[in-house]
C-alpha cells in the first residue's frame, strides 16, 4: 500500500513542480509586457488543469464479488475493520464516489433516488446541494464511519408503475430487469447516487474512487455507462474464483466495461482465489489452479493474461490489519497495486505532460518569434544608422525616403490583411453555426418532435438514429470549415513572411476527429443501452424520450461544449500571432522613420541613437535568453523530453 501512495504523491510532486514553472512562464510574459490576453488565459488554463487534476477509478462487478472489499483492503486497512460494507448479496445499491478536495469536510451525501422525476443528470444535480441528504461522517470512530457508509445500500419497496416512472426496467422472471413479488412490489435503492468525502492519502493527492451497482443497477442509470464509466482512467472488472466467469459477469464486460473496445486501463482482478485453499492441496497444484482460471477468463473475455490479476482481498484485509506479511503475499495483492502504479499513472501523466507542453511550446514560441522580430527591426535600424556615419544630409533624407517607401508598401499589403480578416469572421461564422450549441439545440428540438409525434418504434429509432447522423454530419462540415480557413491563413502567414520578412510559423492545425470519436461512441452506447428491440417494445414512448434526452442528449451536448470552447480557443491562437506582429511591424517602422528624422533634424546625434540602440539589442538578446531557459526549467520539469531552446518549426495544434 505504501508503494502506491508514494507512486501517487510522487506525481502530485511532479504536478506542483510542472505548474510552478508555468507560473514562472505566465509572470515573466506579463512582467515584460511580451504576452497577450490569449496567451495569459491558456496558461491559467493549464494551471488550473494541473491544479484540479483527478485521476478516476473505477470498481465495477456484480454483486457477491468482493469488489467492497477490495476497496477495503486497498484504501481503508489502516481503521482495522471493514469501512466500507462487505457482505453476502448486494451492499452497494448506487454509484458511489469517494473523493477528497482542499476544503472538504468528512461527509456523505446521497441523492435521492426520486429525483429521477426530475429530468436532470446527477452532473446538473451536484450544483444543488439542497436536493441532497448530508451526514457527517465520524472519522474517529470506526463503528460510526461503518453505519454511515452502510447507507450507500438502503433499499425500499415501491410499486411496479413507480419503479417504471424512476426508469427502472422490470422483468417478472428476473433475468433483463427487477423481478416484482407476488404482491407486484419491487425493491429498489433508496439513493440515486453517492458522494463520500473522505481525507485519505490517495484522495487527498486526485485519486478518485467509484464504487457501482451490480448490472440490474448499472443500467438503470445511463449516466454511469455513458458518461461516468467511459471517462474513468481505469476500471477495475472483479470476477470471483469461486464462480468464473457467469453470463452476467459477461454482460457487464461487454455491455458496460468493454463497450468501447478500450484495453488500455482495464484490469480484471479475479478475486477470493483463497476458495483454492482447502488445505488439501499443495501450493503447485493451487498455483496451477489460478493459472488455469485466468486463462479460462483470458479466453472469455478475449484479454491478454496480463491484463487478469487473481487475488485475496478478504485475505488482505485481514493480514494489513494483523500485520501479517506471508499472508498479504499470499493474497496477491501487491501485484495489483504495482499494477496500479506502473500503468496507471504513468499513462494518466503522459495526457498531462503532453497538453501541458503543447500548449507552453506554442506560446514560448510565439514569444520568441515576437522577439526576434523586435530584435530584428532594432537592428536593421542599427545597419541603417551605422550606413549614415560620415554621410551628408542627402544620403539621411534618401534613407527617410526609403522606409517611407517600406511603410507606404506594407500599409497596401494591410488591405489584403483586412480583407483576410473580413473572410475569415464568415468562416469562422459558418464554423460556429455547424459546431455551435444553437444548431444543436435545434436538432435536439427536431428529434424531441420527431419521437414524439412516432406511433411505431421504427418511428422512434429513425428519429433517434438520425440524431446521430445530423451530429456526424455537422461535425464534418466543420472539418471543411477549418481545412478552408488553415488554408487561407497559411497563405496569409507566408505572404507577410515572405513579402515583409516577419518571423511567423505557419499557423497550427485543428482536428473535430476527437468528437467524432466520441459521437461514435456514444452511439455504441446509445445501441446497447435504448436501441434495442427489448427496450423500444416493453418502454412507453414519453419514458423513452425522456431517457434519451436526459442521457444521450446531454452527453452530446457535453461533446459540443468541448468542440466549441476548443475550437474557438484555436482561432484566437491562429489569428494572434498575426495580429501581434503586423502591429509590432507598424511600430518599427514608425521608429524606424522618427529615428531619421531626429537626425536630420539635428535633434538627436548619430552616435546618441546608435548606442541607444545596441542597448536595446542586448536588452532583447537577454529576454530571448530567459525565455529559452525557462522553457527548458518547463521541459525539464515534465520530463520525458529534451529541454531544447524555443522551436520556430509548424506544429499541430492538440485538439
Amino acid at each position: 500500500m505504501m508503494g502506491l501512495i508514494d507512486h501517487f504523491s510522487e506525481y502530485s510532486r511532479w504536478r506542483a513542480d510542472v505548474a510552478r514553472t508555468v507560473g514562472v512562464l505566465r509572470s515573466w510574459l506579463n512582467q515584460n509586457e511580451i504576452g497577450d490576453a490569449q496567451s495569459d488565459l491558456r496558461l491559467q488554463y493549464a494551471l488550473d488543469r494541473l491544479k484540479e487534476d483527478k485521476l478516476t477509478v473505477a470498481f465495477v462487478a456484480e454483486f457477491s464479488r468482493g469488489k467492497s472489499e477490495l476497496i477495503n483492503a486497498l484504501f481503508f486497512a489502516d481503521y482495522g475493520n471493514r469501512v466500507l460494507p462487505s457482505s453476502a448479496g448486494r451492499t452497494t445499491m448506487c454509484p458511489t464516489e469517494l473523493q477528497w478536495s482542499e476544503g472538504d469536510t468528512p461527509q456523505i451525501r446521497l441523492l435521492p433516488i426520486e429525483t429521477r422525476r426530475e429530468h436532470a443528470t446527477v452532473g446538473e444535480l451536484k450544483r444543488y446541494q439542497d436536493l441532497w441528504v448530508t451526514q457527517q461522517l465520524d472519522i474517529g470512530s470506526t463503528t460510526a464511519l461503518q453505519q454511515a457508509m452502510a447507507r450507500v445500500g438502503e433499499i425500499k419497496t415501491v410499486s411496479r408503475a413507480d419503479a417504471e416512472a424512476l426508469g427502472f426496467i422490470i422483468d417478472p422472471e428476473g433475468n433483463n430487469g427487477l423481478q416484482p413479488d407476488e404482491h407486484g412490489q419491487v425493491v429498489v435503492p433508496c439513493w440515486r447516487h453517492a458522494v463520500i468525502h473522505f481525507q485519505h492519502p490517495l484522495l487527498e493527492q486526485g485519486l478518485v474512487v467509484l464504487d457501482t451497482p451490480g448490472l440490474n443497477a448499472i443500467g438503470a442509470e445511463p449516466e454511469l455507462t455513458l458518461s461516468l464509466l467511459p471517462n474513468a482512467h481505469a476500471i477495475l472488472f472483479i470476477l470471483a474464483a469461486d464462480t468464473g466467469v457467469t453470463q452476467s459477469d459477461l454482460a457487464v464486460w461487454r455491455d458496460y466495461v468493454n463497450a468501447g473496445q478500450r484495453t488500455e486501463g482495464r484490469l480484471v482482478v479475479l478475486n477470493k482465489i483463497d476458495s483454492l485453499w482447502d488445505g488439501l492441496r499443495d501450493e503447485a497444484r493451487i498455483a496451477e489452479e489460478i493459472g488455469r482460471q485466468v486463462d479460462a477468463v483470458a479466453h472469455d473475455l478475449k484479454l491478454e493474461r496480463g491484463h487478469i490479476f487473481p487475488i485475496s482481498a478478504q485475505k488482505a484485509l485481514l493480514a494489513r490489519i494483523q500485520n501479517d506479511a506471508p499472508l498479504l503475499d499470499r493474497s496477491r495483492l501487491g501485484t495489483l497495486e504495482s499494477a496500479l502504479s506502473s500503468e496507471l499513472l504513468p499513462a494518466k501523466q503522459q495526457i498531462v505532460r503532453t497538453s501541458t507542453l503543447a500548449e507552453t511550446e506554442d506560446i514560448v514560441m510565439h514569444a520568441d518569434e515576437l522577439l526576434a522580430s523586435r530584435q530584428q527591426g532594432v537592428n536593421e535600424q542599427l545597419r541603417e544608422l551605422t550606413d549614415l556615419r560620415g554621410k551628408n544630409q542627402n544620403v539621411i533624407e534618401y534613407m527617410m525616403r526609403k522606409v517611407r517607401a517600406e511603410k507606404e508598401e506594407f500599409e497596401a499589403g494591410l488591405k489584403k490583411y483586412y480583407a483576410v480578416r473580413s473572410v475569415f469572421t464568415n468562416l469562422t461564422n459558418n464554423l460556429l453555426g455547424h459546431l455551435g450549441l444553437d444548431a444543436l439545440r435545434d436538432e435536439t428540438r427536431r428529434t424531441r418532435e420527431a419521437m414524439l409525434e412516432s406511433t411505431f418504434s421504427r418511428g422512434l429509432r429513425q428519429a433517434m438514429t438520425g440524431f446521430f447522423d445530423h451530429l456526424r454530419g455537422n461535425l464534418q462540415k466543420s472539418a471543411e470549415e477549418v481545412n478552408e480557413i488553415s488554408g487561407m491563413l497559411g497563405a496569409m502567414y507566408k505572404r507577410f513572411s515572405v513579402e515583409h520578412g516577419l518571423k511567423l510559423t505557419p499557423p497550427a492545425g485543428f482536428s473535430t476527429l476527437r468528437y467524432e470519436r466520441e459521437i461514435n461512441t456514444l452511439e455504441k452506447a446509445f445501441n446497447t443501452q435504448l436501441n434495442t428491440t427489448l427496450t423500444l417494445v416493453t418502454t412507453e414512448k414519453h419514458t423513452l424520450t425522456q431517457k434519451f434526452f436526459e442521457t444521450v442528449a446531454i452527453q452530446a451536448r457535453r461533446t459540443f461544449e468541448v468542440a466549441n470552447r476548443d475550437v474557438e480557443h484555436w482561432l484566437r491562437a491562429v489569428m494572434s500571432p498575426l495580429e501581434t506582429q503586423v502591429r509590432e511591424y507598424q511600430l518599427q517602422l514608425k521608429r524606424r522613420l522618427e529615428s531619421v528624422k531626429r537626425i536630420h533634424q539635428a535633434t538627436d546625434t548619430l552616435e546618441d541613437r546608435i548606442v541607444e540602440l545596441e542597448q536595446q539589442n542586448q536588452s532583447i538578446a537577454h529576454l530571448r535568453s530567459e525565455l529559452a531557459q525557462i522553457s527548458s526549467d518547463i521541459q525539464t520539469a515534465l520530463g520525458g523530453t529534451e529541454a531544447t531552446t524555443p522551436r520556430t518549426e509548424g506544429r499541430a495544434l492538440a485538439a
